[in-house]
């Protein structure tokens, strides 16, 4: 299994110059030296199934590894929502199988007027919940990718998203590198922090979840309470540095799915990605 880069969405480019139609971004993204498509259902699941399949079926002809982000609005730690999160859920499932992908990455929610504890506790019971509900709609051979966080007032530090993985082996986590970066107002970068950050979750999920995670990673603009906008490669002035994680996972022969979310430029940074990882591998050699 290889590294793989690729992009959140259709990119600017792609839409300026090559197509409307996401049917054509696997295609694209094959010819310009890309791996990976993450398609967003984030304002959500509104894709049909012939669609879907067309997708999959250029997906699987030009070998692009497929994942879907759910709806935004999924929140595991209201109790409140959970009938609704369950077919939030259970809909992207569809939508996946039909693209021949495996990977879900969903958001964990706010912490709402409840400790994080109680929010923690009640995030864990939903997602029990729905990986039950997943077994008996016959998508228990599908992944969930629970998101670190960019906002202080959500739930997605490092920690939780670990937590929430240790329920279940088919939960991975998304590493969300500019979302960890932001929450921490800037202090989750460079190579001794993100090798603490792979110890970590080596230490919690064992090396194999550990080296094959999900990752999102653009630079992003924070402010005291995090996230506030994703930036491009360009735009210099926020981070976190691509290098440093590039270098850590040519050394540690981890196998992760890097997607780009770069602010309309997700192609131009996710080979830009690429190009580092390569670089950095062939040094090492």
């Amino acid at each position: 299994m290889a590294v793989l880069f690729g992009t959140a969405g259709n990119p600017d480019i792609f839409l300026e110059t090559v197509s409307k139609a996401s049917v054509d971004m696997p295609r694209w993204l094959s010819e310009i030296g890309l791996d990976a498509y993450e398609y967003q259902c984030g304002n959500g699941v509104r894709i049909g199934e012939v669609t879907a399949k067309k997708i999959g079926d250029e997906a699987a002809r030009h070998k692009i590894t497929m994942s879907v982000h759910a709806p935004y609005y999924i929140s595991l730690s209201n109790p409140l929502y959970l009938e609704k999160n369950i077919k939030y859920v259970l809909d992207c499932c569809r939508v996946i199988r039909y693209m021949g992908g495996k990977r879900i990455i969903l958001h964990s929610g706010s912490v709402g007027k409840v400790s994080r504890e109680e929010a923690m506790n009640e995030a864990r019971k939903t997602l029990k919940a729905i990986l039950s509900e997943m077994d008996n709609a016959g998508y228990g051979d599908l992944v969930l990718c629970p998101e670190t966080m960019g906002k202080i007032n959500q739930l997605g530090t490092l920690e939780e998203v670990l937590s929430l993985c240790s329920i279940d082996e088919r939960l991975i986590p998304c590493i969300d590198f500019g979302h960890l970066y932001a929450r921490s107002i800037g202090e989750m970068d460079g190579y001794k922090m993100f090798a603490g950050l792979f110890d970590r979750m080596e230490t919690v999920l064992g090396y194999e979840r550990a080296s094959t995670f999900h990752s999102h990673f653009s630079k992003i603009e924070y402010s005291k309470g995090g996230e506030r906008r994703h930036l491009t490669f360009d735009q210099s002035e926020f981070g976190p540095d691509f290098e440093p994680i590039a270098w850590l996972v040519c050394e540690r022969n981890y196998t992760p799915v890097f997607i780009c979310e770069s602010a309309g430029t997700q192609s131009i940074d996710a080979l830009e990605m690429k190009r580092l990882y390569l670089n950095r591998c062939i040094e090492i050699q």
